[in-house]
């Protein structure tokens, strides 16, 4: 089974806006806005990406990927 994969980081980028300018406006911390750019986080609340995506004007698409090759890091039962 795939993964999602965050791509904050690249839309940050080409928005040329820092951590810190995206978490002021944002509204949430530089840590939390840290883990998701790297990808270690396991849930997102929809204000919190609808936030983020009015305050870099993209999609919610543009963020979030889906890699079906890629290995999630849920455990699953055996």
């Amino acid at each position: 089974m795939g993964k999602i994969v965050l791509r904050l980081d690249r839309v940050m980028a080409d928005r040329k806006m820092s951590l810190n300018q995206l978490s002021e406006i944002v509204g949430v911390s530089n840590v939390n806005l840290s883990k998701m750019k790297t990808g270690k986080i396991s849930a997102i609340r929809f204000s919190t990406l609808e936030a983020i995506c009015d305050a870099l004007a993209c999609q919610p698409g543009d963020i979030l990927e889906y890699d079906p090759n890629a290995q999630s890091d849920s455990k699953t039962e055996e």
